[in-house]
């Protein structure tokens, strides 16, 4: 289980990137490089980090579910993912 203040700060990131996203692209498609360092850094797209929906952890992310590996194998045992089967993990 990640830290709330971890959780926190990809959040805050997610919400600058969000906020600066169209201002970025019109920077990069004037090819004003200047304006685009003059901007917050957390701002840019590629400072994010990909998380577990649900537990928030940061490594073995499946990009497909939005959940971690572990996640993916408790709950496919479970059934709660359709047409996952569980062959010899």
């Amino acid at each position: 289980m990640a830290k709330e203040s971890m959780k926190a700060r990809e959040r805050k990131r997610q919400m600058l990137v969000d906020k600066y996203a169209k201002k970025r692209a019109e920077l990069k498609a004037q090819g004003d490089y200047v304006g685009l360092s003059k901007l917050p850094k957390n701002s840019s797209r590629v400072r994010l980090h990909n998380r577990c929906s649900i537990t928030g952890r940061p490594r073995g992310y499946i990009r497909q579910f939005g959940i971690s590996r572990i996640q993916f194998r408790e709950m496919a045992s479970a059934g709660l993912i359709p047409g996952v089967k569980k062959a010899s993990w």
